[in-house]
């Protein structure tokens, strides 16, 4: 009875005794298997051989005696590793040649190690210090001044003013008035509490004012419609004998027609123009 053959699916040779490779339920032997199926080397371009360990890494593959750093040569099997510019480098050569350097210590930031960055500086998170208290500010917030960077409570210690409203420290923005600081949420007219910050308004025994309550409780009421006269507003008037007048209030009580810059005359408390004047 023949003796069933054993043959390499791509030569025919037999591999009785011989070694070979099985890929997806076929056998092969070594030298067709090399031929038809290995990866080349990246560093020395030759085929990765059944009996050699193939390492790879996006899409490329090495021999495990040519993974090594591209700088240094250490090997790099079974290490930590960057890839730059289709370069494979041991950590410390990445950190040397391309890591950022610490603004404090001037040490290299091993990549990987937390970091802190701000306006193009990079420190190690232990070396990013409060100027005044000298502790790690981490994650927390931070407020620079004067080339140096501050924890809120030290800069509120150290640099802030107090709000003379709610006492409380003014860290950003912030009013001046009467020599004095104020957040701007609490610069309010003394009348109605509306905020004044980036409004007109004016004072009164150094207490300040918006214009409408300035007006209604300081500034001359017209004669003729009653309401405030201010000039803060930028309104004209007529003035006559302690009375004023809006400019457009000052008309003939008779004809109503405008009196500015013409003759009038009085009778009693009415204003008239000089024809109904007359006719009186």
């Amino acid at each position: 009875m023949p003796t069933e053959r054993f043959d390499c699916h791509y030569c025919k040779e037999s591999l009785l005794g011989n070694k070979y490779v099985m890929k997806e339920d076929t056998q092969y032997c070594t030298k067709c298997y090399e031929n038809l199926f290995s990866n080349c080397c990246e560093v020395c371009s030759l085929p990765i051989g059944c009996n050699c360990k193939d390492l790879s890494y996006k899409d490329c593959h090495w021999h495990e005696q040519c993974f090594k750093c591209a700088k240094c040569s250490r090997p790099l099997v079974e290490k930590p590793f960057a890839a730059k510019d289709e370069q494979l480098l041991c950590t410390e050569c990445y950190s040397h040649e391309y890591s950022s350097k610490c603004s404090t210590c001037k040490k290299t930031i091993i990549p990987g190690s937390r970091k802190m960055e701000y306006k193009g500086n990079s420190w190690h998170e232990t070396c990013f210090l409060c100027h005044r208290c000298q502790q790690p500010i981490g994650t927390k917030s931070f407020i620079p001044k004067d080339n140096g960077y501050f924890c809120v409570s030290c800069f509120e210690k150290q640099f802030a003013y107090q709000c003379c409203a709610c006492k409380k420290a003014i860290t950003t923005g912030g009013v001046t008035y009467n020599d004095k600081p104020w957040h701007r949420e609490c610069f309010l007219c003394i009348g109605c509490k509306k905020q004044l910050s980036g409004q007109r308004f004016t004072s009164r025994e150094n207490y300040p004012y918006c214009l409408d309550c300035f007006s209604n409780l300081y500034a001359k009421k017209c004669v003729g419609c009653t309401k405030p006269i201010t000039s803060l507003a930028g309104a004209k008037y007529i003035s006559f004998e302690e009375r004023q007048w809006h400019s457009e209030c000052f008309t003939c009580m008779q004809c109503s027609v405008s009196l500015v810059g013409r003759g009038f005359l009085t009778q009693r408390d009415d204003i008239l123009c000089t024809d109904c004047g007359r006719e009186k």
